[in-house]
């Protein structure tokens, strides 16, 4: 059984949203020499590749690095979670976790132990949307769009041809 899909946020709506959301990053950390972009793979990780360079455009004399985290998102608890740099090079800066969806924030609340071990200045989350179904206490600092959904409800992210958040 095909389930209907419904366009929630079109390609430009997500564009204009990954904008607004450097703009927050930058207001809220202006003070910084640097802010270190953590996207979870692998559309975490694109979307804050989109935010590295939406906050070069912004604010050029702010550093702002990208790093890449792996985890598997189906069993976050039996997985190793890992990065594409040596956590020590986040030690003093911040840092702020990029993902598509946080639905329960379990995702997200295991993405913290690849950096826990390493004393970061600030530690901040950012997605592009956010489901509400908290069974983890996890918030994200900066939110693209809030969506009321059903369990069973599933959204979906797309960042290649034919961009969008669509509902199934």
């Amino acid at each position: 059984m095909i389930k209907e899909q419904n366009l929630i946020l079109t390609g430009l709506q997500v564009q204009q949203i990954i904008r607004r959301i450097a703009f927050e990053i930058y207001e809220n950390n202006f003070d910084e020499k640097q802010i270190v972009i953590v996207g979870i793979y692998d559309k975490g990780y694109s979307i804050a590749k989109m935010l590295v360079k939406q906050l070069a455009d912004i604010a050029p004399e702010v550093k702002t690095s990208l790093v890449r985290l792996n985890i598997n998102k189906d069993q976050p608890a039996g997985a190793e979670v890992t990065l594409d740099v040596d956590s020590v090079q986040l030690k003093g800066k911040s840092i702020i976790i990029v993902d598509d969806v946080l639905n329960s924030g379990k995702t997200m609340a295991y993405s913290f132990k690849a950096i826990l071990d390493v004393e970061v200045k600030k530690l901040q989350a950012a997605v592009l949307v956010n489901r509400s179904h908290k069974r983890f206490p996890v918030l994200a600092n900066y939110m693209g769009y809030e969506l009321s959904t059903t369990i069973d409800e599933h959204v979906e992210v797309i960042l290649e041809d034919n961009k969008g958040v669509f509902l199934y």
